[in-house]
Order: structure tokens, then C-alpha cells, then sequence
């Protein structure tokens, strides 16, 4: 595995669910990843959920769409738990990957990874469904190697470790070593048996360059939150060029 750093894509939730405090089109999240993709992002990251808190349905194919026509390899990445509903999303939009998360329905956010080993059947089933239908299938993981041979055992093509332990640590230096060290070596685990590592919750342009050298092989880094929170002062265009530049390999 080519050690170049992961890259980034954008998770379009919180801008969509600013536009849906008004009854009004704007901000249009579709308009919006437009602009992070001509900034320099790799693709653009949407958790339907089933109240549509968030991103709506309708927006899926809409920014499908938007994602092929950018070309230059910009992939569309839906994430969500793989309910009947939400596996007919994804089958009907074919985004490049699926992220199956363990979420409850009325959780804020993914907070935590599955437990593969109970659901090891169900896991199975669902990966396979979605690989014959030509998706690359990425399963949610806490950051431990416990359960990832379970992982690799159900056709998943990636694993993306819950990155929220570290992002937690944020005004603690030393906690921060620790959680990095966890997660590296989870991650480390990961390539050993042949799956592609993901990374996404909490990651922000000082946590990044750790982590990132800590992980080179990293492949995606799915980030929401915090880009937003950048974005209202380097506008979205920079706070997309500033996350680029800080997941770079030195």
C-alpha cells in the first residue's frame, strides 16, 4: 500500500443541516460540494438518516450527479446503518463507496464502531450485497484491533476507524499520544490483514499532521465538522486547501 496520505473527502451533513433550520434552498449543500471538489477535495461524504435531519434524500442524487460529472476520480461516499430503507438508497444513488455505521436512528452522530463479532452474519449478508452491485463497502471500527480479523472475514473492503477518542483529547498532549498510538496500532492491524484504512470524527487541521504520520497508508479521511466550522473564517475553498495541505505526507 503506496503510503501518500489519506484524502479528503467532505462531509456535506452540517451544511445541510443549516439549510434545514429555514424553509429556503440555501446553503444548497450540492452548490457548495461543487466548491470543495474544485478546491481540491477527493469526493463528498452524506449520512441520510431516517429523519432526513440532515441530508435529505432528494439530495442524493443530486450530488451523485455532481460527483460523476466533476471527474478526476472524485468519489461520492453515502454512510448510514444498512436498514432495508437505507441499502435501497444507496442501490438506487451507487455512490463509489458505502460506510455501514452501527447508529442508533435518533443518535446525534457515529460514535462508535460495530461489534463484529456479533454481527458477523449480518455484516456478511450486507457486505456481499453491496459488493455485487460493484460498491467498495467500508465498515465502521473503534480504534482497536479487536474484531478486525472479523471484519476482514466479511468481504469488507475497508474498515474506518472512529476517530473521536483522539479528537477528544485535543487540549491534553499527553492523552493525545496515547490515543494516537491506539488508533496507529489498530490501523496497523488493519493493513495486516489486507484492508484499507479510513479515518473520520473529530479530525482537525492540528490533529491532522500526527495522524497522518503516524498512518501514512491512510486512504480516506472523512471530515465535517470541524472543515465547516473553518470554513466561516477561511471561506470553503481555504479551510478545503488548508485540510489537503495538512494531510500531506512529510
Amino acid at each position: 500500500m503506496t503510503a501518500t496520505g489519506p484524502k479528503l473527502s467532505v462531509n456535506v451533513n452540517a451544511i445541510a443541516m443549516l439549510r434545514n433550520r429555514r424553509d429556503l434552498p440555501w446553503p444548497d449543500p450540492a452548490r457548495l460540494s461543487r466548491i470543495a471538489l474544485e478546491a481540491g477535495a477527493h469526493g463528498i461524504t452524506v449520512h441520510p438518516r431516517p429523519d432526513q435531519r440532515h441530508v435529505r434524500f432528494s439530495d442524493l442524487p443530486v450530488l451523485s450527479r455532481l460527483v460523476a460529472e466533476h471527474g478526476e476520480g472524485a468519489e461520492f461516499n453515502i454512510e448510514g446503518y444498512p436498514s432495508p430503507d437505507f441499502l435501497d438508497l444507496v442501490l438506487a444513488n451507487r455512490p463509489h463507496q458505502v460506510t455501514l455505521v452501527p447508529d442508533d436512528p435518533t443518535q446525534s452522530t457515529s460514535d462508535h464502531g460495530f461489534d463484529f463479532a456479533a454481527r458477523r452474519a449480518f455484516l456478511t449478508e450486507t457486505v456481499a450485497r453491496l459488493k455485487d452491485a460493484g460498491l467498495r463497502v467500508s465498515l465502521f471500527a473503534d480504534p482497536t484491533p479487536d474484531g478486525l480479523e472479523i471484519a476482514a472475514q466479511t468481504g469488507a473492503d475497508r474498515v474506518e476507524f472512529y476517530t473521536g477518542p483522539y479528537g477528544a483529547t485535543h487540549s491534553d498532549d499527553g492523552a493525545a499520544a496515547r490515543a494516537l498510538d491506539a488508533l496507529g496500532r489498530a490501523g496497523d492491524r488493519a493493513v495486516d490483514l489486507g484492508l484499507g484504512v479510513n479515518v473520520g470524527h473529530d479530525l482537525t487541521l492540528s490533529n491532522l499532521p500526527p495522524l497522518v504520520e503516524r498512518m501514512p497508508y491512510a486512504a480516506e479521511a472523512s471530515i465535517g465538522h470541524a472543515l465547516t466550522a473553518d470554513a466561516l473564517e477561511l471561506g470553503l475553498a481555504g479551510a478545503v486547501r488548508a485540510y489537503v495541505e495538512a494531510m500531506r505526507v512529510r
